[in-house]
């Protein structure tokens, strides 16, 4: 007899992950990652999918649920992605599915859902003391976006804040950051947030700094800078790690400021794993507690660097757990 199961979907600009779950359960029966440039519609790489679920797993056709956490908006009937090609509405995904229960959130608002499930061992501490437990938490990643929301305290438990805080508009701080900025508005016109702290980013950095030494482009994709500056310890490279670490951890305590997180701050997911000791030895603390009279007030709150792998995929199932739980 097929096994019942529900699906669960992470799904950024460059990946997408797929898990298949038993039902009210967090833990992966099937796992597939695929790469969004090689679709060219969801639909696709959906098809893909159900395709191969049926050749690895003795599975029910189709699941009896899926909780899809989508890199965009999800408040409108069509969703289109911020930073991929890909778009589709909620019928056609239950259409697809064979008429399954679907939920569509928002990729951050399911990470913000995996760190509040999670377990302390899965978390890195930069700075700060302990959390008040009974205060805002913040949640962002830098994957091929910034990914922003909030953990608001309600009752016994919380409420998630989706945001789209990772396009809110680049503030610059010293000489170095103004001219970088400068380049970046020659190039894209307005500069948000994410144009600077993401995968995209670190290229936009390392040609920008170039550029002001007037030198040619010497990077392509993330994973060569910050291989370049692992192994080959390149000066330009390792510039471009500490500009981006120290505007991430400017934008960390903006987001503190904003939510009066002392519930902690976490950073989840995409680039910033890949370089843990540089961001651990960066201006990142530095930045994030430079507030003038509010320094103090952040100096208190601790960052956390999250370690669990596939956190979104972990956040969306707990997620899908807790709406069964109370639509039963």
């Amino acid at each position: 007899m097929a096994q019942p199961w529900w699906m669960i979907a992470d799904i950024g600009g460059t990946n997408a992950r797929f898990w298949a779950v038993s039902p009210h359960s967090v833990a992966p029966l099937w796992q597939g990652h695929y790469l969004v440039g090689e679709y060219p519609n969801f639909s696709d790489v959906l098809d893909q999918v159900l395709i191969d679920l049926k050749v690895d797993q003795a599975l029910s056709d189709w699941p009896a649920r899926a909780c899809f956490a989508v890199a965009c908006p999800t408040d409108l009937d069509r969703m289109v992605f911020t930073n991929s090609h890909w778009n589709f509405t909620r019928s056609e995904l239950v259409t697809a599915l064979g008429g399954s229960q679907v939920s569509v959130m928002n990729d951050f608002v399911a990470v913000a859902h995996g760190v509040a499930a999670m377990k302390g061992e899965e978390l890195h501490q930069i700075g700060g003391s302990r959390v008040q437990i009974d205060r805002p938490r913040v949640v962002l990643g830098a994957g091929t976006g910034l990914g922003v929301a909030a953990l608001i305290p309600a009752g016994d438990g919380y409420v998630v804040v989706e945001s789209e805080g990772g396009h809110a508009d680049y503030a610059p701080i010293g000489d170095l950051q103004i001219e970088v900025k400068r380049k970046l508005r020659s190039q894209f016109n307005r500069v948000c947030v994410e144009r600077v702290v993401s995968g995209p980013g670190l290229v936009n950095i390392a040609s920008a700094l170039c550029a002001l030494k007037y030198r040619a482009p010497r990077f392509s994709t993330p994973a060569e800078i910050v291989a370049a500056a692992l192994e080959d310890q390149d000066e330009v490279a390792l510039e471009t790690l500490d500009f981006f670490c120290e505007v991430a951890g400017a934008v960390a305590g903006n987001l503190a400021l904003t939510f009066g997180a002392k519930g902690g701050v976490f950073i989840a997911g995409g680039v910033i794993p890949r370089f843990t000791s540089i961001l651990v030895k960066s201006g990142f603390r530095a930045a994030f507690e430079d507030k003038g009279r509010f320094r103090d007030y952040l100096s208190e709150i601790p960052c956390y660097l999250v370690t669990q792998p596939d956190l979104g995929l972990f956040g969306a199932a707990h997620f899908q757990n807790l709406e069964s739980t109370n639509h039963a």
